[in-house]
């Protein structure tokens, strides 16, 4: 069994270190990690640290650092553009596309989503609660790296990003072609979009195309906005070396 992961805003720089806060009381009351198991500290980026525990104090542990490492960056990047759902879906969208191994994610104000993000207060609330879902799903995933979720973008600004990646793949139900029949970089970013449950536009599929993306199908069916992303991921983890 893989060693639980706990999220530190910095690592121990030297020998000894001591898990506190939030983190600190989950690993100690709630998962209670004894002295001699093992657990890895990880910043998030990349970089994890694995170590033993001490002592086990109430709140909080005491930790003797036993390995440092770096986890590489895949080589092709999956960029999540995922279109603004109503409800708890978008969540599930993040949760479950950062348990697939996503890098990024950018929230998509298309056009027919029902969910609508204003500027200001409540906005900002609905973007932390997807980087907070991330940042969870990543850690229950024991991931080096937790992806970014970026600021909510429009068509044309996905239009610039699809320009500018390795691939750009647009899941449509009326595309002629499936995920698996089309040439992926052995590199760079693939940007995937997924639309809102009421679908992407004619409009907004012909501006991505025009940019360079392509419409694929994932199968026979049609699947909910909220799960498309992580089968997309799922497919690309075969289709690349991600998996590898």
């Amino acid at each position: 069994m893989t060693l639980p992961v706990f999220l530190v805003d910095a690592l121990p720089a030297g020998p000894h270190a001591v898990l506190d806060g939030p983190e600190g009381r989950h690993a100690a009351t709630v998962r209670r990690l004894r002295a001699g198991e093992e657990l890895v500290l990880s910043d998030g980026s990349g970089e994890q640290v694995r170590c033993v525990v001490d002592e086990a104090l109430k709140d909080s542990l005491r930790l003797r650092v036993l390995q440092r490492w770096t986890a590489p960056e895949p080589a092709v990047r999956v960029v999540l553009a995922q279109a603004l759902v109503k409800g708890d879906r978008g969540e599930l969208a993040v949760e479950l596309a950062t348990e697939a191994g996503v890098d990024a994610v950018l929230p998509w104000r298309a056009a027919r989503c029902v969910a609508k993000w204003e500027e200001g207060p409540r906005g900002a609330k609905a973007l932390a609660r997807w980087r907070a879902t991330a940042r969870e799903a990543a850690k229950q995933a024991r991931r080096a790296r937790v992806p970014s979720v970026g600021e909510p973008v429009t068509t044309r600004d996905l239009a610039r990003l699809a320009a500018s990646s390795a691939a750009a793949l647009v899941l449509h139900e009326s595309a002629k072609v499936g995920i698996g029949s089309i040439g992926l970089p052995p590199s760079g970013d693939v940007l995937i979009v997924v639309g809102p449950e009421g679908g992407i536009t004619d409009q907004e599929l012909a501006e991505l195309v025009e940019a360079g993306a392509r419409a694929v199908r994932l199968g026979p069916t049609v699947l909910r906005a909220s799960t498309a992303g992580a089968v997309a991921l799922g497919a690309l983890g075969v289709l690349t070396d991600r998996w590898a």
